[in-house]
């Protein structure tokens, strides 16, 4: 039987070794193609919102993705989320937003949710996405957030150390909450140190997002 192909697509390159590393652990027979823009994350940050013409480009590339063979497309950045849906309506082909396997998982542990993001952006699309998938439940959550843009800068500049230890200075204030979400792939590395400090569950997106994907193509 041949391998499942999938896209990773990418508006960042910290976004590709967690994912990567998630599919070696839980799905290694999938055959991954990385594509990467990170012009696209920089002309959101300018943008302050996703425009037509970002929303266009997630598309472009999607169809990108469909006409090289993709059996499915992940995208990994949290902040695009009205571009992927545009992107689910207009192929037949599942088409996953980074975070919503994860927000499933964290609606089973309760309604009282925190949400930690280091690029601002991605806080606003992820919210959204939360509330959209308690109402489907039937449900409301009530939602704390926390964002550290620093830490993502720690990332780039190759300061995984500093990266980790900025995220965990987040995590004791949140004390109110039934499960605590990393809104992005890159904060991954983070998740054991922060763990250390809480008794409050830690999710983050890259094994939710392989398990689905793995479940959707049988």
């Amino acid at each position: 039987m041949r391998a499942k192909r999938i896209f990773l697509i990418h508006a960042t390159p910290v976004a590709i070794v967690p994912i990567n590393e998630a599919f070696a652990r839980l799905w290694p027979e999938a055959e991954l193609c990385n594509l990467l823009d990170d012009s696209l994350s920089r002309d959101l940050r300018t943008a302050g919102s996703a425009t037509q013409a970002l929303e266009r480009r997630f598309l472009e590339l999607a169809q990108y993705a469909q006409g090289a063979g993709a059996d499915g497309i992940l995208f990994t950045c949290s902040a695009f989320g009205e571009a992927i849906d545009a992107c689910k309506k207009a192929l037949d082909l599942p088409i996953l937003k980074p975070n919503e396997a994860m927000l499933e998982e964290a609606l089973d542990h309760g309604d009282r949710v925190a949400l930690l993001a280091t690029f601002p952006p991605a806080i606003d699309s992820m919210s959204q996405e939360l509330s959209a998938a308690a109402s489907a439940r039937g449900r409301q959550v009530v939602q704390q957030h926390a964002v550290c843009p620093a830490a993502i800068e720690a990332l780039h500049e190759g300061n995984s150390g500093r990266h980790d230890q900025l995220i965990s200075e987040l995590v004791p204030p949140l004390t109110d909450v039934d499960v605590i979400c990393f809104a992005q792939f890159s904060m991954t590395s983070a998740a054991s140190s922060c763990s250390e400090l809480t008794e409050i569950p830690i999710l983050t997106t890259p094994d939710s997002a392989v398990l689905k994907m793995k479940r959707l193509l049988g």
